[in-house]
């Protein structure tokens, strides 16, 4: 059978399929630390009970019917006033869509901007960009980013790179490292921004920067921080991506929202109108009811953020003591989201059975069968297939899970030659 072009030559996700491995050996009674996909597991943090609450009243009350395409106004209003007492960032509701996740937000940005061969930048690691290119028809422009700037683009690393690109995709913290950027990392790249629109002529295409921080709300330690925070003419430029999927772990509830430039917000409006990718109304009704109480969002996750921290850092600190005892491993401390970036330099060992370990994806199913946990290669993030470092999700897992699986790690790394 003949399918399109774009059918074709589409890419499935590598997390996808190690997590449908995992899923089924799981399934065969196989007790695997899962730390592949970017979800949570409810039984482990549940979505808070106010908010649970609030979603069973609404379909008690039948709010079946369609939403409205934007989203209804009561949560748009919501958003608007949390994202100026949280961020003292000034839109409307008229320039807020919500629709179901970030996922089909990110997308219809990428359409509303990029035509056929337009230049998109973004580094690597990071997610599904690489997709979203493909997806609309974009040229990719990748910036490698290093270890030591945590896996985050620099100003220096993207000068050059920018010049007659549509947009630049950035998220913080990052998925899938688990880092986030200091405000001077930041202004940095908001300063090549607005150098390279100054640069323009008013009949080209603005430079705009999509900004996913949809795990603002769990970043560690320092502050999270925005373009038009920093820059208040970025507003003209920066599209902001956010919703409740992480910081609420209501990844199942399909809650997101994007605020930005009136022009840009009215066609990706228009862009949901057709597609639908709508968040169902009673889970919008009842995030309207639960987000407009600030001190309840605050206090849970608080709470839900110190045990993702509690676990990322229980790893961080195994695999460093895995690194002490002379193993060829290392991590960056967790700065924000879910996740741990870890390294595992093991490519070209081999294992007992006498296989050779030739690139990271092989070491991800190594590990699936001999230490009973399933990690996310970088490849999966547009690295390539030998970089030996990888994403670690806390989100499926409990603070024993973790704890476990570090003794058969170091068993199973040992027996590696």
């Amino acid at each position: 059978m003949k399918l399109s072009h774009l059918a074709t030559h589409l890419v499935a996700s590598e997390i996808v399929k190690i997590s449908n491995e995992v899923n089924d050996l799981k399934s065969k009674g196989r007790a695997i630390s899962n730390l592949t996909i970017g979800d949570l597991n409810s039984n482990i943090y549940p979505i808070p009970a106010l908010l649970k609450e609030a979603i069973q009243e609404a379909y008690n009350a039948n709010f079946t019917n369609y939403p409205p395409s934007p989203g209804i106004a009561e949560l748009r209003e919501v958003v608007s006033k949390d994202i100026k007492e949280r961020y003292d960032l000034d839109y409307p509701a008229s320039d807020i869509q919500i629709a179901g996740g970030s996922r089909p937000l990110i997308y219809t940005t990428y359409l509303s901007i990029v035509d056929e061969g337009d230049k998109v930048v973004y580094p690597v690691p990071s997610w599904n960009n690489n997709h979203f290119c493909y997806l609309s028809d974009a040229q990719k422009v990748e910036v490698e980013t290093k270890p030591e700037n945590n896996f985050l683009p620099t100003a220096e690393e993207l000068r050059g790179k920018l010049d007659g690109a549509v947009l630049l995709a950035l998220c913080s913290p990052l998925n899938p490292t688990g880092t986030a950027y200091t405000e001077k990392q930041l202004k940095e790249i908001c300063d090549l921004v607005l150098e390279e629109n100054k640069r323009r002529s008013p009949d080209q295409k603005p430079l705009y920067l999509l900004y996913d921080q949809i795990y603002a709300l769990l970043t560690f330690g320092g502050k999270h921080v925005s373009p038009v925070g920093i820059y208040p003419e970025m507003k003209k430029y920066t599209i902001y991506i956010d919703g409740i999927s992480k910081c609420l772990a209501a990844t199942g509830v399909r809650v997101g929202w994007a605020y930005g430039p009136t022009e840009v917000i009215a066609k990706i409006k228009a862009f949901l109108t057709h597609i639908g990718a709508w968040a169902p109304k009673p889970e919008q009704e009842a995030t309207a009811k639960f987000w407009a109480k600030a001190d309840a969002v605050d206090a849970f996750v608080a709470d839900f953020k110190g045990k993702i921290n509690h676990s990322l850092e229980t790893l961080h600190q195994g695999i460093q003591s895995l690194k002490s005892k002379g193993f060829a491993v290392d991590s960056i401390k967790p700065m924000g989201a879910l996740y741990l970036t870890v390294k595992m330099d093991y490519v070209g060992k081999t294992a007992p059975d006498g296989t050779v370990i030739k690139d990271t994806t092989d070491l991800v199913f190594y590990l699936i069968n001999n230490a009973d946990a399933a990690f996310v290669p970088f490849s999966a993030f547009g690295n390539g297939r030998e970089m030996p470092w990888f994403r670690a999700s806390a989100g499926g897992c409990s603070l024993e899970d973790i704890q476990n699986l570090l003794p058969k790690l170091e068993k199973a790394l040992s027996q590696l030659k």
